[in-house]
């Protein structure tokens, strides 16, 4: 030291800072922390200047900043402002990645899955947003391709496409998951396309056309939803009426009498199409898009069956 300024060996700079020589080495010989002096022998010397120099190359370092970023702040080239708002958008991205591998990890965790399934979840979760709506497309317009009531199928699908957040949680990553292999499953597509409109054919409705077909049902599932929505009893008095106005526009259109055998005939085939795995397909999009409800889409079927089978217009069950 001389008589008026402190001067530190790079020793000294290490045992005052904790970076290790070779670090400090390092950064002097790459020019971001040039010696302040240097001894009549030749070592490196360095002043208060260079220790805080050294301290804030260490503080933008431990925010993961590059060197060469750090050159140029010190030189002036670069605000700490602007390097603050570059990383700061690239640390919340490493922040989402981390946050879906956790999930991700989790979730492999729960499921237990064998080297297969954990591939298949990888690359699922991997698949950008613009690759995961293509999937979705695909699997919808896949359904239009052979009846009315597929097209009709296709046109409820697309009120509710699901749309994996880039923050999901483990819930709607597992839905995502869940629904991505849905969507790859040849058979799934064909039961979509019978139970998401029933009944889904000719069988079904002897002697009336697609079209007809698909205004009955949708009548049905607008006479009754409400109903549905507000969780009335499908044995219940409140109920009658929804059902009752059901029944007459089946008998209107099908030409036969509203009795006891049509109410019967219309549960079978109401009962053939709802179809679980299709409803489950509609949770899983709502715990995607975390939806509590989507109007319309709710399944209908069982509670029409339920209030078909469970009375008669004279109080009898129908057996």
């Amino acid at each position: 030291m001389n008589g008026t300024t402190s001067l530190y060996s790079i020793g000294g700079l290490s045992a005052l800072t904790g970076v290790p020589v070779r670090t400090i080495r390092f950064y002097s010989d790459s020019g971001l922390l040039p010696p302040t002096d240097r001894t009549p022998a030749g070592y490196r010397s360095y002043d208060e200047a260079a220790l805080t120099r050294l301290r804030t190359i260490c503080a933008l370092r431990e925010l993961d900043v590059g060197l060469a970023t750090i050159s140029r702040v010190l030189g002036g080239a670069l605000s700490v402002a602007e390097v603050a708002a570059v990383q700061a958008d690239a640390t919340e991205l490493q922040i989402r990645v981390l946050r879906l591998r956790h999930s991700v990890l989790r979730h492999l965790a729960r499921r237990r899955c064998t080297p297969e399934e954990t591939l298949l979840v990888h690359d699922l979760t991997r698949l950008t947003s613009d690759e995961r709506r293509r999937l979705v497309t695909d699997f919808i317009t896949g359904l239009t391709a052979t009846t009315q009531i597929a097209v009709t199928a296709a046109a409820a699908l697309r009120t509710a496409v699901p749309d994996l957040p880039e923050d999901p949680s483990d819930a709607q990553l597992a839905a995502w998951v869940e629904l991505a292999e849905l969507m790859g499953d040849t058979d799934f597509r064909a039961r979509v396309a019978r139970a998401t409109l029933p009944p889904a054919g000719e069988d079904a409705l002897p002697g009336i056309d697609p079209q007809t077909a698909a205004d009955l049902v949708r009548f049905a599932r607008q006479a009754v939803t409400p109903a549905i929505e507000a969780q009335t009893d499908p044995h219940g008095e409140q109920a009658a009426a929804a059902v009752e106005a059901v029944v007459a526009r089946f008998a209107t259109a099908l030409e036969r009498p509203a009795g006891p055998e049509l109410r019967a005939w219309m549960a079978r085939q109401f009962a053939q199409g709802h179809d679980p795995l299709v409803e489950r397909y509609w949770r899983l999009v709502w715990t995607v898009n975390d939806w509590h409800v989507v109007p319309g889409h709710l399944p209908f079927q069982p509670w029409l069956v339920a209030a078909l089978r469970g009375r008669r217009t004279d109080d009898q069950p129908i057996r």
